[in-house]
């Protein structure tokens, strides 16, 4: 297991084994976190060490993968693929911000006779990640299948292995009150809560349902089968986003989504600006982002000089001046 990754880890989650690292022996630190077992002449990793801190998991849970395949067309012929290896959450960190970026354009839609235009997305960022965390959180990493996010012109499925644990199953999957207390992997779930990628407690379904109905998107169509053997999400595009995007042509949406991300930078920036005190949890709720995502913006910021932190996190302000 790698020390740098647990000490990213542990300042993510603002832990107070930070101040122990220089001072205790690995091992020990490993024990205190619960990643070890075993005695000093025969430590072991838990299976959650391994996913998380160790610098080539697959070695040990192979085609343990997130595989995001974007098809040019409903036939599938012509695609680009990317597979992200490395730790869970560095796997789902790096694939959201790939799909984010490959996929996700806002539109704005001038009303006549109102000064406030309607904007929304092809697909709501909020539902495909809490549809990926959601799958990477629920797949068994017994068996050897990577999880799978298919990308066609108007629609996405994410699709993990096996299915969901009973009393979940394809005839009540798609209703709209689903309770279910039984977790595949439960440290894993707690450590992408503690990075705010979740909020684990079965809020997933109903998370990715708002978010859709929000954005004015058909609900998601969840689906497995007799056996539970696999699980899929399918989530649709937005019918305006679909009426627009054939309205205004391929070279226009690429243009678009570029447009998307500098608006985002500049609401920030502005954010920042009339209120220097403001939290980048205060920031997301503001801009309907997550966490990770204003965290990703402001980096984007800091490195064009932009914004700058003075003092620290709690109790410091930001200085918008680029």
């Amino acid at each position: 297991m790698d020390i740098r990754r647990i000490e990213q880890y542990l300042v993510a989650v603002k832990s107070d084994l930070v101040k122990e690292i220089s001072k205790i022996p690995f091992k020990d630190l490993c024990h205190r976190m619960n990643i070890v077992e075993g005695s000093d002449e025969l430590l072991r990793p838990k299976n959650i060490g391994l996913m998380l801190f160790c610098v080539e998991p697959q070695k040990f849970f192979p085609r343990t993968t997130i595989d995001v395949v974007k098809y040019k067309d409903d036939v599938g012929d012509e695609f680009d693929e990317k597979i992200f290896t490395g730790p869970v959450h560095e796997q789902v960190e790096l694939a959201l911000k790939y799909i984010k970026d490959l996929v996700i354009i806002e539109y704005v839609h001038k009303v006549e006779g109102r000064a406030e235009a309607d904007r929304f997305f092809n697909y709501p960022y909020a539902a495909i990640e809490e549809s990926l965390v959601n799958a990477v959180y629920h797949r068994s990493y017994e068996d050897r299948e990577p999880i799978e996010v298919r990308i066609y012109p108007d629609k996405i499925y994410i699709i993990s292995y096996p299915g969901p644990l009973p009393p979940l199953g394809k005839d009540n999957i798609n209703k709209p009150i689903v309770t279910s207390h039984r977790y595949r992997n439960s440290r894993l779930g707690d450590a992408l809560k503690e990075l705010q990628l979740t909020e684990g407690r079965c809020t997933g379904f109903p998370k990715i349902r708002r978010a859709l109905k929000t954005n004015g998107s058909p609900p998601p169509y969840f689906e497995t089968d007799d056996d539970r053997t696999y699980f899929m999400v399918t989530l649709k595009i937005s019918p305006r986003a679909k009426k627009m995007a054939s309205e205004i042509g391929p070279k226009r949406v690429g243009e678009t989504r570029v447009k998307t991300r500098v608006k985002t930078r500049v609401k920030i920036f502005q954010i920042m600006k009339e209120n220097p005190s403001i939290t980048v949890e205060e920031i997301a709720k503001a801009t309907g982002l997550t966490v990770k995502g204003v965290e990703w913006n402001i980096k984007k910021l800091k490195q064009k000089s932009m914004i700058k932190r003075i003092g620290p996190k709690k109790g410091g302000h930001w200085e918008a001046s680029g």
